[in-house]
């Protein structure tokens, strides 16, 4: 679905990613892992075209949106849906109004279709008679389900999480990324989680790719990234701050 060539990515004469290339592969769950200020939000903008790479090629569905001008990136972009950290709702506006808000602007649709619509996708992330409800009545958990809930209103090809479960308590965090795992199973779409919540994250993706100095340093299964024999990869995922992380 997603493939990442060489690209390399620049601020203030700095790269930040660095000749990184990866497959994302379509209808699987793929984590970018890393420590922070690796660049990892910046791979997402890249992704969705927010940022544009110094060089390299981003291909989405075979096309190669690396050189698009805009007109082209809003066409592909109605393939993206995205869960930001803080859900990144309307305050303004009802939890009804935010998931009408993104089908009402896109499509000509009925009233009638909007509200069904809308319900039932609260429905599926395990949201009842919230509609009404501004998102300052929220818990942190709930806000998550409602961003969930407005990404997956489109019924996107492919879904961007940034931290989706950053600033929950451990019994919430569990609950949203076991309805990540079960809403890519049921609607089949192609997820690319950033996070550095470990273990958790394993036992969500199907695939995981650890970014360091701006490159993919090691990609694999959960289990294959555990085995790793990789020093940058055990000391990231075991916490061990003993010595400089390094590679070999």
């Amino acid at each position: 679905m997603i493939e990442l060539v060489d690209v390399v990515k620049g601020f203030d004469g700095k790269a930040v990613i660095d000749g990184l290339s990866l497959i994302i592969p379509e209808g699987r769950i793929t984590a970018i892992i890393g420590l922070s200020g690796e660049g990892k939000s910046v791979l997402l903008k890249l992704l969705i075209g927010l940022l544009h790479p110094d060089s390299g090629k981003i291909l989405v569905d075979g096309e190669d949106i690396a050189e698009m001008k805009e007109h082209d990136l809003i066409r592909v972009r109605r393939q993206f849906g995205m869960l930001f950290q803080g859900a990144a709702l309307l305050d303004s506006l009802t939890v009804f109004d935010n998931l009408a808000l993104p089908l009402a602007e896109k499509h000509e649709l009925p009233s009638e279709t909007i509200a069904e619509r809308v319900r039932l996708v609260l429905a599926e992330v395990g949201l009842k008679g919230v509609d009404e409800h501004f998102p300052d009545k929220l818990s942190g958990g709930m806000k998550k389900r409602v961003g969930l809930a407005r990404a997956l209103i489109l019924e996107p090809k492919i879904i961007l999480f940034d931290e989706p479960t950053t600033g929950l308590d451990p019994i919430t965090d569990t609950a949203i990324h076991k309805l990540i795992k079960d809403t890519q199973h049921q609607f089949g779409y192609t997820a690319v989680i950033v996070s550095h919540d470990i273990p958790a994250i394993f036992a969500v993706a199907d695939n995981v790719a650890m970014i360091y100095q701006g490159r993919i340093v090691e990609k694999g299964t959960p289990e294959e990234i555990q085995l790793s024999l990789s020093p940058v990869v055990q000391q990231f995922i075991t916490g061990n701050l003993e010595g400089p992380i390094h590679i070999v």
